[in-house]
């Protein structure tokens, strides 16, 4: 009955933990202080493709689609301190595809790869903190 009682009452401190912790050890704290700005990839073109890009990771740590069938967009909010950076490569049968890159809705970039396994970078460049929280 002793153990039985010890158990739940453990239980029960993991439970109220939880709860005060609000579940996300800290993280969600930390990356609503971390200033981010939106970015837009776009790729173009037929076929599929392998990106890479620059996306939500505080890490710094790339996002991977393999095989991502074209046309592709997408907008993710990337921090500051990690600038934006989307690379395309075409597969073996090759062909045209174009990349593009806006920051907060201004077009900052675009490239083209042509070819078998074709390849093109479109990268920018954040405003730095001190301006994401003065603007």
């Amino acid at each position: 009955m002793l153990v039985a009682a010890a158990v739940l009452a453990a239980c029960g401190g993991l439970v109220l933990y939880g709860v005060l912790d609000g579940g996300d050890g800290g993280k969600e704290s930390a990356r609503s202080r971390t200033p981010t700005a939106s970015v837009t990839y776009e790729v173009t073109g037929r076929g599929t493709a392998d990106l890479t890009f620059q996306a939500g990771s505080e890490s710094g740590k790339a996002t991977v689609v393999r095989g991502a069938h074209l046309p592709w967009r997408t907008t993710v909010d990337v921090p500051v301190g990690h600038d934006p950076l989307i690379s395309i490569v075409l597969d073996k049968d090759g062909g045209t595809a174009r990349c593009a890159l806006a920051i907060r809705g201004s077009h900052v970039q675009s490239a083209t790869a042509m070819g078998s396994f074709g390849r093109a970078t479109c990268s920018g460049t954040l405003p730095t903190a001190e301006a994401e929280t003065s603007g």
